[in-house]
């Protein structure tokens, strides 16, 4: 039921937000429009109230899902009428004033009738209007109860307390490690109260897990508890739950039917004081349920221990506030044990499957992705079936129909909808975006918030940008173990996000189901069986039926189109069908430069364009028409030029281009700039170049600029360098510099430097003779750094050590130093790397520096190294997990090599953190020793978790 909520909500809210714009803008002065649209606005709030108040109900019935899918669809229309009525007044306001405005408005009016039948769609839609509210009438939906109802239901995680050891998989090693620390201080002076937090996505087994630690720890401590919390906690009765597990001597806690919540808080306090208890706290949803219940949990200096487990990760480190505390994330089973697993519950052996089976069920364990509760929902429903191939490849197609309606899945359904259904509408609504993706697919953070922007699912949030709101969704998706982050930053944020294969088949069963989104291809086609006109189009594989299918749709209706398959391009209707369109998105699409795609200039309502990695050369000159477009994308593609007048394009926000593309004339204009990348300075004119500068709300430049030393190239540096000091007072917040054999001296002088600056790359040969003096200074927010210097020196070293928020420093060098480099200071720092192309240095560290350090990427000088004994000072950077020591022996003789690696080794060794190192030769060693010798000490486990930070 809230997924058919949450797609309406992802239409009524922008519908809403659409309508109020146009009462505060120029249509609301027009008297005739205005009443119209108060009158739309006034009918449509009303159903929104209503719709989400149905939000509440978990089991509606059929007369509410009928209503709310006749709301969604005259949502859906009521916008493309706005929209197409709003187009038509535009052009006409176009050529002047508010009385021409008016005049020309009033004469427009007049004549509906004859143009495009848009009078005729007002009349249809206030009928729909009026019959809509008498569905909701006659169905008397007004007097259900919007509140949940509470189920008897079995808790489908019931099973997880009670699974046989000798069943399990894949638990043995996370578990032993983690008894291994939930008992490590036990004889020591320290008797502190710890906490052991298990966090990980719906179904990975975390109940398991720790069920499994607290059966091997349980002797050890004077009493045990087991509680869950569940989404809706009731506190009261979670206190009387844990005291009635605790011994009491007296008997007073026979009957607690009329304690209130302070009283069972104190008495459980008071029955905890003096022992060492172990408690489970299982299924976390919120930070303010841990508050709540922690109190009950005295700190009584006996070594006691408390687990927790859940979804979502700000609850997981909440749990875990002090530095003896413990976040461990669950990871799915690798290939080999999820195999085992699977095997073993069909069969009842983990090395039995008949060969015509193996190709099926490597199939099957690839879209269970390594989650234990999928692999043993599926693995049990096929062990009643006939052990026949076809039987199988029946259930592996139809994996997400089977989750709805087959019996042996129900439970695994209700544990992946649990975290869903915990999403507040407007997540809900992004998350169902998530299925035009296809399977497997690593979907790029700034791409996914562009597109829920231009769909109009995100709204302005107390003086957030909608750039910020949509982030602040992106990553709430990735706190609640909603999808998988991927390509973790410096800074700890995810690049992109991964959607597990089985929650993906329900976000795709449930768009369909509610007409948000039409895959075709991929297994996953939906085009029948669909109520409505398709919405929302994601083509991912395409034949000649389905060609033929989607020839005979009405495409006009489509918002947003995604090809991810090239041999689709050549398959699809003219872009002159899809007149309703925002978003259009052909990434890594080869053989779009043969689609026709001079019918663009008709898309009037696109605001997101998007086709990096094509071969397209040329852009089509009708993509000025696109005055309502604000993000444009075609980064690695040989486009040099744009077309002429580009600059008209005012709406426009983020500019990707391919490389080597010229800036266009009177870029200026273009004030709603953010980003501007793949630009070439040098190949521009140098009135563009400087035109760069009266762009205020330029946050990111990505640009090209080639070396020489013409009058030509210094013009240019002296513009970008103008431009640059206009901005200095302005928003930019990342500045990269490509390009090869050059200086960039000239920026020693720029001034003043945008303290809101936070990341500046170098990407080439260019390089500064040295450090420039004004960077520690003036770059207070600077937190990633990628520079290029002639020479390492210490005193440029601290000059950089003094930056207080640099998290990641990436340092390239041109010339050896003579002697060692010491390091000192960088307060904040997290990552280090220093590297050449045939230069290396001998860098040691004192006590001090490098503080928060986790990550170290060195060059090693080994001739330089051996006069000080090849010691680095490792053991000063307290925080260090991993190091990398790439060893230049050139100079050196094999047995000095090893000698360095030996001392490296044994730092790392007396290391407290016992940090992960890798060793190995960035050049050949000077004498005969040609073995290529490479030594890590990293140890990965096959299956189970890792800590956080």
């Amino acid at each position: 039921m809230e997924v058919a909520v949450s797609a309406s909500h992802g239409v009524m809210g922008p519908l809403l937000g659409k309508l109020a714009d146009l009462l505060a803008g120029k249509y609301g002065r027009i008297r005739g429009v205005r009443g119209e649209i108060l009158s739309l606005q006034v009918e449509l709030t009303s159903m929104h109230a209503a719709l989400k108040n149905y939000t509440m109900l978990e089991d509606p019935d059929v007369e509410v899902m009928t209503w709310i899918s006749l709301l969604r669809e005259l949502a859906y229309d009521t916008e493309d009428c706005i929209d197409k009525f709003i187009r038509r007044l535009g052009k006409r306001g176009r050529r002047g004033g508010f009385k021409e405005l008016l005049r020309d408005t009033t004469r427009f009016l007049k004549s509906l009738d004859s143009r495009c039948g848009i009078a005729d769609q007002i009349d249809e839609l206030k009928a729909r209007i009026k019959h809509v509210k008498e569905v909701k009438d006659c169905y008397k939906l007004s007097e259900i109860p919007c509140s949940k109802t509470e189920h008897a239901a079995v808790d489908p995680r019931l099973c997880a307390l009670f699974a046989e050891e000798a069943h399990l998989v894949g638990v043995e090693g996370p578990r032993d490690d983690l008894v291994k620390w939930m008992l490590k201080e036990e004889n020591s002076s320290t008797k502190d109260r710890k906490v052991l937090s298990i966090v990980g996505f719906g179904g990975l087994g975390k109940t398991t897990l720790a069920n499994e630690v607290y059966r091997k720890i349980q002797g050890h401590f004077d009493c045990q508890v087991f509680v869950s919390v569940s989404q809706k906690p009731y506190i009261k009765n979670i206190i009387k739950d844990v005291i009635s597990q605790v011994p009491c001597q007296d008997g007073s806690t026979k009957d607690t039917s009329d304690w209130d919540e302070k009283k069972s808080i104190a008495k459980l306090r008071e029955l905890l004081q003096d022992k060492r208890y172990l408690v489970i706290v299982d299924d976390i949803w919120s930070t303010q349920a841990w508050n709540n219940i922690k109190c009950a949990f005295p700190y009584n200096n006996c070594s006691s221990r408390i687990i927790t487990t859940t979804r979502i990760i700000d609850v997981a480190r909440s749990c875990c506030p002090g530095s003896d505390d413990r976040v461990y994330e669950m990871t799915a089973l690798s290939d080999l044990h999820s195999k085992r697993l699977f095997l073993k519950r069909i069969f009842g052996s983990e090395d039995h499957c008949p060969d015509m089976l193996k190709e099926s069920s490597n199939e099957i364990l690839k879209k269970c992705g390594g989650l234990p509760l999928a692999i043993i929902s599926i693995s049990s429903l096929l062990a009643n079936r006939p052990v026949v191939k076809e039987e199988w490849e029946k259930i592996r197609r139809s994996i997400g129909s089977a989750l709805e309606n087959n019996q042996s899945l129900e439970g695994m359904s209700k544990i992946l909808l649990l975290s869903y259904n915990d999403l507040p509408p407007n997540l809900k609504t992004c998350l169902l975006y998530l299925s035009v993706f296809p399977e497997d697919y690593v979907i790029d953070r700034e791409r996914l918030v562009r597109r829920w922007i231009a769909e109009g699912f995100i709204s302005e949030e107390r003086g957030q940008s909608q750039q910020e709101v949509a982030e602040i969704y992106f990553y709430e998706l990735v706190n609640k173990s909603m999808v998988q982050p991927e390509d973790i930053g410096y800074d700890g944020k995810a690049r992109a996000c991964r959607v597990h294969d089985m929650m993906l088949e329900i976000i795709i069963s449930k768009s369909n189901e509610d007409n948000f989104i039409v895959v075709i291809g991929g297994g996953q086609t939906t085009l029948a069986n669909r109520q409505g006109f398709i919405r929302r189009l994601s083509i991912q594989q395409i034949d000649v039926e389905l060609v033929h299918l989607l020839a005979q749709e009405d495409l006009s209706h489509v918002r947003s189109l995604t090809v991810t398959c090239s041999a689709c391009v050549k398959h699809l209707p003219s872009l002159a069908k899809f007149e309703a369109l925002r978003v259009l998105d052909f990434q890594g699409c080869e053989g779009l430069e043969e689609y026709d795609m001079k019918s663009i200039g008709k898309l009037l309502q696109l605001k997101y364009l998007n086709f990096p990695a094509t071969r397209i050369s040329k852009l089509p000159s009708e993509i000025v028409l696109l005055r309502d477009l604000e993000t444009l994308h075609f980064g690695a593609t040989p486009v040099e030029e744009l077309p002429i007048g580009f600059a008209q394009l005012t709406k426009l926000q983020h500019l990707i281009a391919g490389g080597w593309t010229i800036i266009p004339k009177k870029i200026g204009n273009m004030r709603n700039l953010r980003e501007i990348s793949g630009f070439s300075i040098t190949g521009s004119p140098a009135d563009a170049v400087e035109d760069l500068g009266n762009l205020p709300g330029l946050e990111e430049i990505d640009i090209y600029l080639d070396g020489g030393e013409s009058d030509e190239f210094r013009r240019h540096e002296e513009m970008l360098l103008s431009s640059l000091c206009k901005l200095g007072s302005c928003k930019l917040r990342s500045l990269r510099i490509r390009g090869n054999d050059g200086s960039l001296e000239f920026l020693g002088s720029w001034s003043p430097l945008p303290f809101t600056l936070q990341e500046f790359y170098m990407v080439g040969d260019y390089c500064f003779t040295k450090v420039p003096e004004c960077i520690a200074p003036a770059l207070t927010s600077l937190s990633f750094l990628d520079i290029n210097l002639a020479e390492l020196t210490e005193e440029g070293l601290v000059t950089l050590g003094e930056l207080p928020a640099l998290l990641h420093l990436v340092l390239w060098f041109r010339t050896r130093p003579d002697d060692r480099v010491i390091v000192r200071g960088f307060p904040s720092l997290k990552q280090f790397t220093i590297y050449s192309n045939d230069a290396s240095a001998y860098v040691t560290f004192v006590k001090g520096s490098m503080p928060k350090l986790k990550k170290l990427d060195l060059l090693i000088n080994v001739s330089t190294a051996k006069t000080y004994g090849f010691h680095l000072g490792i053991e000063h950077l307290t925080c260090l997990k991993q190091a990398t020591a790439r060893l230049d022996n050139r100079g050196a003789t094999p047995s000095e090599r090893k000698a360095a690696e030996a001392v490296i080794r044994v730092e790392a060794g007396a290391h407290p953190n016992h940090p992960a190192v890798t060793i190995c030769d960035e050049y050949q060693c000077s004498e005969e020793d040609s073995e290529d010798i490479c030594g890590d000490e990293k140890k990965s486990k096959e299956d189970g978790g890792t800590d956080e930070n």
